[in-house]
């Protein structure tokens, strides 16, 4: 079982959200590749407070409002082709959940209500604070806090929160109408979907304190049972100035956009560039030299032909490197390296078995489709190659020049191959 924290669903998603979706998606495929039976779980928050504030802003409902950005959020990932999660429960959904491990809590003496709001009492939690290692008294429970005036302890934090005046969406609750806490949803939703414990938890960094502190508190504290074996937090995505300047206009931060732009290979491929938990710089140029290892597996496959005879030992070797790499705290820069170095041989030299071999390992990492010919379906592209050639043939080489202009216009590139000049999609 792997659990990894999904989207609040109040905006567009952006590259770095898209981050941990990339590395858990991956891992699941490492993780079948060497024979272990998976489920990956990544839920969804759609109700919020930033929801609540987006939708005021839009002058619609919080519920329209996050119904049309889980919509977005899937289109935008599907775009990197790399399938969906074995679930992804919504927060909405996994109400009945979220109130039957609040009771739980209630009960033990965790928990106490409270003017409408439920707050968990931290400092009956003795090991509150393990996972971060931090010091209690030294923490602040940010955003889901709740009211100061309500709570026994500045510590304590919200498992649920009484309707508003604002607020447009709420449940019917033992503590009156109201609606769940941030915290508490993923605590209820990973025993649903995985139960207790469960293999591996994922998320951003940014979530160690107080989400994922939090979550292990509820569930420890509600059920006497461990929430998750092993915890794996990826990196955050960090936008220089420049980038940070041009995110509101709707630049390449933005998944879909850099998408568009660099294609779906390229933006798996920056995503995986850097080990899943460190930093991984934001840029245009970072993008763009994905772009040109992409393209250098792309000219691999157009290049190379199947080599018969048995598998090199050369081959063997780098699939044991890249495995090694993905077992090895899932270093995908390594795994990378060795594929990149099985590349180079081929390259200079016929390599038995080296092209099945690439195009297996490059779909473990979400970048198969490199191994596969770009098919260019333009009749009026084709047609202007033709002539291309032609002219070429009558050596009109001014006229030549100006159809492969032409055709980079259209946004194609010709590729000289051992079967003749192809068109590429730039």
């Amino acid at each position: 079982g792997i659990y990894a924290c999904g989207p609040t669903v109040y905006g567009r998603i952006h590259i770095g959200n898209a981050r941990p979706f990339v590395a858990f998606t991956l891992l699941r495929r490492f993780l079948e590749s060497e024979g272990y039976a998976t489920r990956l779980v990544f839920n969804v928050t759609d109700v919020n407070d930033k929801i609540y504030a987006a939708a005021a802003v839009a002058g619609v409902g919080s519920a329209e409002l996050a119904s049309e950005m889980l919509r977005l959020y899937v289109e935008d990932t599907n775009a990197l082709g790399l399938g969906r999660p074995d679930a992804e429960p919504l927060a909405t959904d996994s109400v009945a959940q979220i109130i039957d491990l609040i009771e739980a809590l209630i009960e033990r003496g965790h928990a106490y209500e409270s003017g409408g709001d439920v707050y968990f009492r931290v400092r009956s939690f003795d090991r509150y604070g393990s996972l971060s290692n931090r010091n209690p008294d030294d923490m602040d429970q940010g955003e889901e806090a709740g009211s100061a005036s309500l709570k026994e302890d500045a510590l304590d934090f919200a498992l649920w929160k009484a309707t508003k005046p604002d607020e447009d969406t709420s449940w019917e609750s033992p503590w009156g109408r109201g609606r769940p806490g941030w915290h508490i949803e993923c605590s209820a939703m990973a025993e649903q979907e995985l139960g207790l414990p469960f293999a591996i938890h994922g998320g951003g960094s940014d979530l160690v304190f107080p989400h994922h502190e939090n979550e292990i508190a509820q569930t420890v504290a509600g059920r006497d049972r461990p929430l998750a074996e092993i915890w794996m937090h990826n990196g955050m995505v960090i936008a220089g100035a420049e980038d940070k300047m041009s995110k509101s206009e709707g630049n390449f931060f933005l998944l879909h956009n850099a998408i568009e732009a660099f294609g779906a290979e390229a933006v798996v491929d920056y995503l995986i560039s850097g080990h899943y938990r460190q930093p991984l710089a934001f840029g245009e140029e970072a993008l763009r030299q994905s772009v040109a290892r992409t393209e250098r597996f792309r000219d691999f496959f157009r290049s190379s032909p199947q080599v018969p005879g048995a598998e090199d030992a050369r081959v063997a070797a780098a699939r044991e490197d890249f495995a090694g790499a993905l077992a090895d705290d899932f270093n995908t820069p390594r795994a990378m390296s060795a594929l990149f170095g099985l590349v180079v041989d081929a390259n200079k030299e016929p390599v038995p078995g080296a092209r099945a071999a690439v195009a297996e390992l490059l779909d473990i990492v979400g970048l198969g489709t490199l191994a596969t010919e770009d098919a260019i379906d333009d009749g009026e592209a084709e047609k202007l190659l033709a002539q291309r050639e032609e002219a070429r043939a009558a050596r009109d080489f001014e006229r030549a020049d100006a159809l492969r202009e032409e055709l980079a216009s259209q946004g194609f590139e010709i590729r000289d191959t051992a079967d003749g000049p192809r068109l590429v999609r730039r």
